[in-house]
């Protein structure tokens, strides 16, 4: 109960973050050089066709009424029509947002499945062989973009072993790939913080306290300084989050995965500015949401926050 209105406070401060991204995104087909009917239908369309196109998405209004009739469209979950695809944008995000969900969050449990136990083992045999082992591998995985390592990964697991499906979606057997390309670089990042993290909590006073009192190391090490040292970890994760979301574009045109990243290419390829204006509009949503997830979930990792 004592979350409640420290919750509400951090919704009331979400708010302008949403207009500014509704804002921005609204702005996006009037930024774009030239005009974006003629871009969408080509240089054979007749004027007819223009302004008809123009009428259809109410771009012969003036800004003003536009942009109130894009916030009653979103706030009624009607995001447009898709021109190419010939189907409503809202419903096509949505039939893809599942797939980019689902890849994000498989990317973000390989990274820290990864993550946590290396930089356990780094912190605890720091300047040792395990330490410079950690070390060396995490900056592997720095040194290889998901451009890179995702075409690698096909020639040598999919195509040269056959263990994996080569590009596709519908089984945990497609996920597998597509998921360490774009954990890998994450779990690198997050390896490097476990490590300075727990390498600070482990010079604490009341983790000597803990080992003094005769507590079994595992019970010191992950109940006591693991969870003082995730505050730090929760935040980048939050923060990388976004990273992930941005790199499902690249990774899911590489996999062929049906997700939304590749849907926002083929909106670019096609010009159709209502299904690019959704689909950004669903990832920036995605980001935010995820950030008021993170507040809310240092308070049930610090008591110091819920106090």
């Amino acid at each position: 109960m004592k979350l409640l209105p420290a919750l509400g406070r951090r919704l009331l401060y979400t708010l302008p973050v949403v207009w500014l991204v509704v804002s921005l995104v609204f702005l996006l087909i009037h930024l774009v050089p030239g005009d974006p009917v003629a871009q969408m239908l080509g240089e054979g369309a007749t004027a007819t066709d223009l302004d008809a196109l123009r009428h259809q998405y109410g771009l012969d209004l003036p800004l003003g009424q536009q942009y109130l009739r894009y916030w009653h469209g979103v706030l009624h979950g009607d995001l447009g029509h898709s021109l190419r695809l010939n189907d409503s944008v809202t419903h096509l995000i949505l039939q893809r947002y599942p797939y980019t969900l689902e890849l994000t969050l498989a990317a973000l449990v390989i990274a820290l499945l990864a993550a946590i136990p290396a930089g356990i083992l780094a912190a605890l045999y720091r300047g040792k062989w395990r330490d410079n082992t950690v070390g060396v591998v995490s900056l592997f995985g720095l040194s290889f973009p998901a451009f890179a390592l995702g075409p690698i990964a096909i020639l040598l697991i999919s195509i040269k072993l056959g263990w994996l499906p080569v590009s596709g979606a519908g089984s945990l057997a497609h996920l597998v790939l597509p998921a360490i390309t774009m954990g890998s670089g994450l779990a690198a990042i997050l390896t490097r913080m476990v490590r300075t993290a727990m390498l600070e909590e482990l010079g604490q006073d009341y983790v000597r306290t803990a080992r003094a009192k005769g507590l079994p190391e595992r019970t010191v090490l992950y109940r006591h300084a693991l969870r003082n040292a995730l505050i730090p970890i929760v935040t980048l994760v939050g923060l990388q989050f976004g990273a992930l979301l941005a790199g499902a574009i690249v990774t899911e045109t590489i996999f062929s995965w049906p997700g939304v990243g590749r849907l926002t290419i083929t909106a670019i390829s096609n010009r159709d500015y209502a299904l690019v204006q959704g689909c950004i509009l669903a990832v920036g949503l995605t980001y935010i949401l995820v950030n008021v997830a993170t507040d809310i979930l240092y308070a049930v990792l610090n008591p110091r926050i819920r106090a």
